[in-house]
């Protein structure tokens, strides 16, 4: 598994050694960081997606019999001004990884990648009700770019070599401990400490799913035949405006202060309305979102309040 210790993938390797799998986990090196091999089900190795020579070695070592791609720079502001770092981490990275999984593993059986609702970018623009995964695709930042390469590079391999790939595509995924940079966190964080609140655009529609539901939908997919050669949408099928969204964060922080609208920069062709439709998650994985946002939105606020 990369990506173990992101937001998802945190959260993910603790349910697969609650379930008791034997992971492995594809780190960068980073001086200072303690190793998250405590559990005798969890191992670490080191290298970087862009090595190709690093990562085979690894691979052909471990010979995985699933590989689950959560690792990725994810911060789309950031892609505008580091598209080649973006690019390699994300694209040459997922190239390195599943082609080493083909090359070096003698009974692989699935590659499950990490993909993204931005990968619709310019096709929101014109979007009239909910998106399926039969959009086209059309990517509007260096980001979303780097992930349709993967996503296409993934598919030339299962039409060319079988390659057994699921791509999950979630949407606006809030909940996390550690980064408070996201619209969800950030305005919590600022409503719990402070008495006027920095938001961008109050009109801006999108489909926020929980931590929990995204995490599940991985767990749902693991090894599930119905799910290979397959693109599929996580999401809740409800939109809600960020003003609405954090008027409700409001009403739960108890959060009397002033809210300040467009006081952040506004991303170049960002997309207005972001709904998805969860049929196919629901069809093959047997997946629908538990959570409201108001239950995720108390989850996140609960544990904000007590860390912050």
């Amino acid at each position: 598994m990369t990506g173990s210790t992101g937001f998802i993938g945190k959260e993910l390797v603790k349910k697969l050694l609650d379930k008791d799998y034997e992971v492995h986990t594809l780190e960068r090196y980073v001086t200072g960081r303690y190793s998250l091999d405590s559990d005798s089900n969890m191992k670490v190795h080191y290298a970087e997606l862009s090595d190709y020579p690093a990562v085979r070695r690894v691979v052909e070592e471990v010979q995985p019999e699933y590989c689950i791609h959560t690792a990725a720079i994810s911060a789309v502001s950031f892609s505008y001004d580091h598209y080649i770092e973006v690019s390699k981490a994300n694209y040459i990275g997922t190239i390195n990884l599943a082609e080493a999984c083909y090359r070096e593993v003698n009974d692989f059986k699935q590659f499950l990648m990490a993909g993204t609702s931005e990968e619709y970018g310019m096709s929101l623009l014109s979007a009239d009700k909910k998106i399926t995964e039969s959009y086209d695709l059309k990517p509007n930042s260096p980001y979303a770019v780097a992930k349709v390469a993967s996503d296409l590079y993934l598919r030339y391999m299962h039409m060319a070599y079988e390659f057994p790939y699921t791509l999950l595509r979630p949407f606006n995924t809030y909940g996390r401990k550690d980064n408070a940079h996201f619209f969800i966190e950030r305005t919590i964080t600022q409503m719990l400490k402070q008495n006027e609140v920095y938001l961008g655009d109050p009109n801006t529609i999108r489909d926020w799913i929980y931590v929990d539901d995204h995490v599940e939908g991985y767990l749902k997919a693991l090894g599930n035949k119905k799910a290979i050669g397959q693109e599929i949408q996580l999401c809740t099928g409800k939109g809600y405006t960020t003003k609405e969204t954090a008027e409700t964060i409001a009403k739960l922080v108890g959060f009397k202060g002033k809210i300040e609208w467009g006081s952040t920069q506004h991303r170049p062709l960002d997309a207005k309305v972001l709904i998805g439709d969860y049929s196919k998650a629901k069809e093959l994985l047997d997946w629908e979102p538990r959570y409201t946002l108001q239950q995720g939105l108390e989850k996140t606020i609960e544990y904000w309040r007590k860390h912050i």
